[in-house]
């Protein structure tokens, strides 16, 4: 199927995380409701029965060619890494993760960081290298992840210790070289940087050096006078133990179990607050002729 531009920027907004809070938060979602009519599915309703059996239908769509978005990508890093080889009891997703000047795309705790950067075939490649030299100071293994327009340049631009895989045509997640686990090179200044000030704290903690207690206004600097001085692998040891634990996502396995699959990726991607999953799962499961008017 060939989408013009806009019916597949309709279908991508889909998975968008305005329209995953507005089901949570209001139980209907007018931007789901005007974009539903631009896609491809406006034209197929007769084999759609609810809202959630449409976004099953949307990302069958956005998995076919060679204009994949962002959100496939992620939706099967979530499906066969952390739900896959991994699990909500023994690892953890962290969500729009800054890192210096950059923004995470996913990353992965469990006995260690691991960070992916996405490369889709919508994707381009201008600030790969910045992207990389940044999550090199952060995390102790870094993966690209890419579609098979950007493999070989990706094997180019970066270097061995750094992963490189491979998202196929039938969406299979090949790893055509692996990341280097090094905590040592990682610098416990960007990893301040990256954290809360409370998740600094318990970081200090853990490592057993005395918390600054001074006010807010002073402590990030002081912050940075302990955080100079913390040995790079058990700073990441310290950050990893710490983040599993404030940023958990235990939480979310009941509500995962009552969702389609291919709303996985948001559930784990979108902060929502605990009240709001009910009201979540009855939105998604809504009759799809009733959430067309929602708009």
């Amino acid at each position: 199927m060939t989408l013009s531009s806009c019916s597949l920027s309709a279908t991508s907004r889909l998975f968008s995380s305005s329209v995953f809070r507005e089901m949570a938060e209001k139980g209907r979602s007018a931007l789901f409701a005007r974009l539903i009519k631009k896609t491809p599915l406006i034209e197929n309703l007769d084999a759609i029965d609810r809202v959630g059996d449409a976004f099953d239908a949307a990302l069958n769509i956005l998995r076919r060619g060679n204009q994949r978005d962002e959100y496939v990508y992620k939706a099967a890093l979530t499906r066969n890494i952390l739900l896959g080889k991994h699990s909500l009891r023994t690892a953890s997703m962290l969500r729009e993760f800054r890192v210096g000047k950059c923004k995470a795309d996913l990353a992965i705790l469990n006995g260690t960081a691991t960070v992916y950067e996405i490369k889709s075939e919508r994707d381009s490649l201008s600030r790969l290298e910045t992207q990389i030299a940044a999550y090199m100071q952060v995390f102790a293994k870094v993966f690209v992840i890419a579609g098979e327009n950007h493999i070989d340049a990706v094997l180019d631009r970066t270097p061995q210790e750094i992963g490189v895989m491979c998202l196929s045509k039938r969406h299979n997640i090949s790893t055509l070289r692996d990341a280097t686990d090094c905590p040592e090179r990682v610098s416990p200044l960007m990893i301040l940087g990256s954290v809360r000030a409370d998740e600094a704290k318990l970081i200090l903690q853990r490592l057993g050096v005395e918390v600054p207690q001074v006010p807010n206004t002073l402590l990030r600097a002081e912050l940075r006078l302990a955080f100079e001085k913390l040995e790079p692998a058990l700073a990441h040891r310290a950050m990893v133990d710490v983040l599993k634990r404030t940023r958990d996502l235990l939480p979310l396995e009941e509500l995962l179990q009552n969702l389609p699959s291919s709303l996985q990726a948001a559930v784990c991607s979108v902060p929502l607050k605990r009240r709001d999953h009910e009201r979540l799962v009855r939105t998604v499961n809504t009759p799809i002729l009733e959430a067309l008017s929602w708009a």
